[in-house]
């Protein structure tokens, strides 16, 4: 969902620095599960865990849709080190206050145990979306990752969209983390894809012409029904509607917030790279739209441990290599704002681990339960035990 957070603003020093280096800052916000103290099953502990919450954090802690869900966000960074540290703060401080609440916080995309459906915050707005769609999201919550770049202005903002569209697939991939769901494999490396595609606005961004063009389709959505406003834009990748960012925002929440430092590097990296074939009046390639479903359910089922679509070829490829070529694509920006070591470190420990949703199915395949599951995510969640159980 979309989410205004207080404190996510770039001050005016670090938009001089980044200018002044011609460097991204980017920052990251993550949606989280609240589970029982005890058992797997999601609880509607949301406003115990805000009264728990350290005064100087709440300007970087929001409600969700569900009253099950709890959601923060990083200030804009330049460094990397600066917005891991900013996400494990914030990690730990709301799963410290999950603690004291009888709650225990998870980073999964969606809940794993059975459980009866959780009741929508209560706002306005939710409740105005509640009126108008019905039950498309019943359950115990999704949660997903959006990490957001800086761009210099609208238009090459929707240029550098168009260019995004066919990595957006192996992205999604190595976010997976929701493989079960009401207490079972669903199948799926993140169930949460599935479940969230129910919206009407969710997909892949289409091809835009213009910002003119852009904006002539939000209102055209507006004017459906289809959306209550441009906060409901869920395309896979927008423009944000409160900041001078490209969001990106169809990965499902990682379990570690490592996981999440190596998807905003990258994503930073990729945005970075996509800016300088814009600069050089490089062409998007229009990939047509139900090739990009395809790679999208593709992400979704297999996530990195299986195939996804190669976009140049239009064949099915290990997703992992095509993982691989995002790097080696992206390498020169990963090195030009510093990122290049962590982010080489952070990918052999991705590859040895595997996804969220590949660690929770080793633990199950070890003979593990579903509140083992469970227990491996809150403590992962907090960074007490960031190993894989493989």
């Amino acid at each position: 969902m979309e989410t205004v957070t207080e404190g996510t603003a770039i001050s005016p020093e670090l938009a001089a620095k980044a200018e002044r280096d011609d460097l991204l800052t980017l920052g990251v916000e993550e949606e989280y599960l609240l589970v029982d103290g005890v058992e797997p099953r999601a609880v509607e502990a949301v406003d115990e865990v805000f009264a728990e919450l350290p005064d100087e954090l709440r300007d970087g802690v929001q409600h969700e849709y569900h009253r099950s869900q709890i959601e923060v966000a990083s200030p804009p960074q330049l460094r990397l080190d600066a917005l891991a540290e900013a996400l494990r703060r914030l990690r730990t401080a709301v799963a410290g206050a999950a603690d004291r609440a009888g709650a225990r916080l998870i980073a999964v995309g969606t809940g794993p145990a059975a459980g009866p459906n959780m009741r929508i915050v209560d706002e306005p707005r939710y409740h105005r979306m509640r009126e108008r769609f019905g039950d498309l999201s019943p359950g115990q919550g999704m949660c997903g990752t959006h990490v957001h770049v800086s761009i210099p202005d609208p238009e090459t903002g929707v240029q550098v969209l168009n260019h995004l569209r066919p990595w957006l697939p192996v992205l999604q991939a190595a976010a997976a983390n929701s493989p079960l769901f009401a207490g079972r494999d669903t199948g799926y490396a993140s169930w949460r894809s599935m479940m969230w595609e129910r919206w009407p606005t969710v997909g892949p961004t289409p091809y835009l012409r213009s910002h003119e063009h852009y904006e002539t389709l939000v209102g055209d959505l507006e004017q459906s029904g289809a959306m209550l406003d441009e906060g409901m834009l869920y395309w896979y990748a927008r423009l944000s509607a409160n900041y001078p960012t490209v969001e990106i925002r169809m990965g499902d929440v990682t379990p570690t917030a490592d996981d999440a430092v190596l998807l905003a590097a990258l994503t930073r990296a990729l945005v970075a790279t996509l800016l300088n074939e814009v600069r050089d009046g490089a062409e998007a390639p229009d990939v047509p739209h139900p090739l990009l479903m395809a790679a999208h359910w593709r992400a979704a089922h297999d996530g990195l441990e299986g195939l996804n679509i190669d976009m140049a070829t239009r064949e099915p490829r290990p997703a992992w290599r095509l993982f691989r070529q995002l790097f080696d694509y992206v390498r020169p920006e990963l090195d030009r704002h510093g990122d290049l070591a962590t982010v080489t470190l952070l990918m052999g420990r991705l590859r040895e681990h595997g996804t969220g949703a590949a660690r929770q199915r080793a633990l199950l395949a070890r003979g593990g339960s579903v509140a083992d599951v469970v227990t491996w995510l809150a403590a992962a969640t907090r960074g007490e035990d960031a190993t894989s159980p493989i």
